[in-house]
């Protein structure tokens, strides 16, 4: 097929496509390749931090060149032969003690890690474009040269390692438990002002421990901030990685945990938990907690997250019946269920991946949705309607165009759901999954902008109408530079991310604008649906593939334009578009419709 997509007949499921490609590039976007190869890289690359900004210590520096002269801390192989590989080509390569992944581009070799620091995505079915390679599942860049993550979800980069060509065969050279590990943190500056924790005080204050604060505190040390930084939330855990909650309901708060105590102390980020912001006032630059202590802040960074929508029923004291919102509930939720009747009220995504881990646990799963069709405004009625089938085969009942009306129990528990339709479901545990909104409540009378809906308009590095205020994650809009800086609401894991690295930037002066593909993922039954783009108000689906089977591409057109793509089975195909995207080309609808895509796959990875 020559890596091309052909248009499928009908019933025919789409040919296996090579995930060893690269992006074609016209001529005028190739950049020059100004970077230095790892192969000329000293024994300190590992320790250089993203940017110019170089904030390895001099007690660092020379830790790691005493680490680079112990030869048993290090192995060196011959991987390949110097014409085994084209350029824009990568090959997973083993060293003996571990894995590396070996890069072609622009004539040079470079060597990193071999997956994805976030969740062990293996690169090498990756996407390699112009000096970055980008994760096949979940989206998350990471530059050939440094390692250094340049766009999200993940807090860490990776570790490079040095490669040198002798007699045409390429060696590289990698510190033994930098194979190991797979990841490298940032080097990061430390607070260099003496304080009392108890002190009223903050140079930077944070509301919100989710990805967007903590990225924003870890971003100001690695960009050399030595000043105090205080993240503040309402939770009593570290902060951890939320999306698991809904698909791995028996998780600790330990096992989700995305930074430990120490360190967050190690790098002087303080953390207070279990303190909820009750008032802002932006004249003063105070904020007042319920407990009533008061704390000063020089730049302030607003990033709650969501909260979930109400729902008006009979029976609110009726127990056992849940908002997903934390280790505990889903804990909780997961006993309930074992071997007992569950219901989900709403066809969110967390709702429903909810569902889908409880069908192995529970005696019944059902689900109440007020639309005919599950996912139908975020992915569309056909992809809508071949995950219902998913579900449906896995047992699970559906009661659509329907409402809940009574939750009824005895002695005080769950026992019945009833519908507006008159239905009556048996019931031991419930949960609602119908929707989220801001939690930005506290901002009432503050001074800070809200609309209508309670969502923090922001500008495109992230600051409020209040100088020095600034917000990100679930609780902003902000200028989408992909839809022609439309203010736009995204409460994806990777867009909080990045507003945490921008906020952080823009408060030290680095003039930074929002600047990402939106990129999201779902997983239900071990299965994965993948999106990038924004597809909102979308007025066409594209399909190539085959529904049926779950293996599909789903291009997302309005007005003649591809604005988004999802697909199952099919890596690393957005990661691709999401390239494609990221450079401003547009994607026009004839051009997805025919299913040859050799615009859009040419070479790739061994």
């Amino acid at each position: 097929m020559g890596g091309c997509l052909s248009k499928p007949k009908p019933g025919v499921p789409l040919p296996a496509v090579e995930v060893k490609v690269e992006l074609t590039l016209l001529d005028k976007e190739k950049e020059a390749d100004v970077m230095s190869p790892n192969g000329k890289a000293s024994p300190f690359s590992d320790c250089r931090p993203n940017g110019a900004l170089g904030h390895c210590s001099d007690e660092d520096a020379a830790a790691i060149y005493r680490t680079s002269h112990k030869p048993r801390d290090y192995v060196e192989a011959a991987v390949c032969h110097v014409k085994d590989l084209e350029n824009g080509q990568m090959r997973e390569v083993d060293l003996g003690t571990g894995r590396a992944l070996l890069i072609k581009e622009h004539g040079e070799f470079s060597a990193i890690a071999h997956k994805c620091p976030h969740y062990g995505a293996p690169l090498v079915k990756g996407v390699l474009s112009k000096g970055h390679v980008r994760c096949p599942w979940h989206g998350a860049c990471f530059n050939i040269a440094t390692g250094d993550i340049e766009d999200f979800p993940g807090l860490d980069s990776l570790p490079t390692f040095q490669v040198r060509v002798e007699k045409d065969r390429v060696i590289i050279r990698a510190n033994k438990q930098a194979l190991q590990t797979q990841r490298r943190t940032k080097a990061m500056s430390k607070c260099s002002a003496v304080i009392n924790s108890n002190t009223g005080f903050s140079h930077v204050l944070i509301i919100g421990a989710g990805p967007t604060g903590l990225v924003c505190a870890e971003t100001l040390r690695q960009e050399g901030f030595t000043d105090r930084i205080v993240m503040c939330t309402v939770d009593k855990h570290l902060p951890y990685d939320r999306p698991k909650l809904s698909k791995s309901l028996e998780s600790t708060a330990e096992q989700l945990r995305l930074r430990s105590t120490e360190f967050l102390q190690t790098h002087d980020i303080e953390l207070l938990t279990e303190k909820e912001v009750v008032s802002v006032d932006v004249k003063m630059k105070t904020v007042t907690f319920q407990d009533g202590f008061k704390m000063e802040y020089r730049k302030l960074l607003i990033a709650t997250g969501s909260k979930a929508k109400p729902l008006n029923y009979k029976g609110k004291e009726v127990e056992n019946v849940f908002h997903l919102r934390s280790p505990e509930d889903a804990n909780h939720i997961a006993r309930l269920a074992s071997n007992k009747n569950a219901v989900i009220v709403g066809t969110s995504f967390v709702g429903m991946e909810v569902a889908a881990a409880l069908t192995d646990k529970a005696h019944s799963v059902s689900i109440i949705g007020i639309e005919a069709v599950p996912f139908r405004k975020a992915l569309g009625e056909k992809v809508g309607k071949a995950m219902m089938k998913l579900f449906e085969t896995n047992r699970v009942k559906f009661y659509m165009l329907n409402e809940v009306s009574e939750m009824r129990g005895h002695h005080g528990q769950l026992k019945e759901v009833v519908l507006k339709s008159g239905k009556v479901l048996r019931a031991d545990v419930c949960v609602i999954g119908a929707g989220s909104g801001p939690a930005t409540a506290f901002l009432k009378q503050s001074g800070v902008h809200m609309d209508s809906k309670g969502f923090i308009p922001v500008n495109k590095t992230l600051q409020t109408n209040v100088e020095g205020v600034f917000a990100g994650g679930d609780v902003v809009t902000f200028p989408l530079s992909l839809r022609n800086n439309k203010k736009v609401n995204i409460p994806h894991w990777q867009m909080a991310h990045v507003h945490g690295r921008v906020a952080a930037l823009n408060m030290i002066g680095r003039s930074t604008e929002v600047k990402t593909v939106p990129y999201f993922w779902t997983a239900m039954f071990g299965k994965s649906i993948r999106y990038a783009g924004y597809g909102d108000g979308f007025d066409d689906v594209v399909i190539q593939g085959d529904l049926d089977d779950l293996r599909f591409v789903a291009f997302y057109t309005k007005s003649e334009e591809v604005v988004a793509v999802a697909s199952m089975n099919y890596d690393p195909i957005v990661s691709r578009v999401a390239e494609v995207f990221g450079t401003g080309k547009t994607i026009k609808k004839r051009d997805v419709e025919t299913g040859d895509m050799s615009w859009l796959i040419d070479k790739g990875s061994q």
